[in-house]
């Protein structure tokens, strides 16, 4: 028998073996499929629409219509949260409206879901970085001393993460040593913070209060 016929034989066997398996493959097992990737696209068109309020909640010096925004957006995370609950990104956009809000507390436990694990595995190290850094942000603005700890290992890992890109999570390293009372400390991570954006006010701010 001649190669050619031989090789069309063999491709003929294996298109027919892969149409019997596909259709001998239990139906609840493809409509599962079907249904999480329907399920992912949907979630992943109501965590575009949220960002969109939220940008244009941030955007708006209208204190109503920001806060109405930010309520639709909250409204789209959670949507997207309901088809996707493993996905950290949600999450951090239902934070990121809840703080708008005001609801600070709330946005502390959103961003704990998205940095706990499964889900922060998801993260690249420059999102779990700014991630960390809005979390100590938000445990820092609940003024309470018992966060401040907790800030500051937040603040530590982000700057491990991505220290030439992180101006903030040094300001707020140096908020957090000059609450404790770690005046050189302090100095020293105001003057990182200035080291990677020669313009920030909060740095300058920081070392204008360590004085000379």
């Amino acid at each position: 028998m001649a190669p050619e016929i031989v090789l069309q034989l063999a491709l003929l066997s294996l298109a027919l073996a892969m149409f019997f398996a596909i259709h001998q493959f239990p139906k609840h097992a493809l409509n599962k499929h079907r249904t999480k990737n329907r399920a992912a696209l949907l979630a992943n068109r109501h965590f575009i629409q949220g960002s969109n309020l939220l940008a244009r909640a941030r955007s708006t010096t209208h204190r109503p219509q920001s806060l109405a925004h930010a309520k639709s957006a909250l409204i789209e995370a959670d949507k997207a949260i309901a088809l996707s609950p493993k996905d950290p990104a949600p999450h951090v956009l239902k934070a990121l409206a809840q703080e708008l809000i005001g609801h600070t507390t709330s946005a502390l436990r959103s961003l704990d879901l998205a940095l706990s694990t499964p889900r922060v595995r998801s993260l690249s190290e420059r999102e779990r970085g700014g991630a960390l850094v809005k979390r100590a942000e938000l445990k820092l603005a609940t003024n309470r001393r018992r966060q401040v700890d907790s800030a500051m290992e937040d603040l530590e890992e982000a700057g491990r993460l991505s220290e030439d890109n992180n101006a903030t999570a040094f300001c707020l390293l140096g908020e957090c040593y000059e609450r404790k009372g770690m005046r050189a400390e302090a100095r020293e991570a105001f003057e990182k913070a200035l080291t990677i954006e020669p313009e920030s006010i909060a740095a300058r701010q920081g070392l204008e209060r360590m004085g000379p």
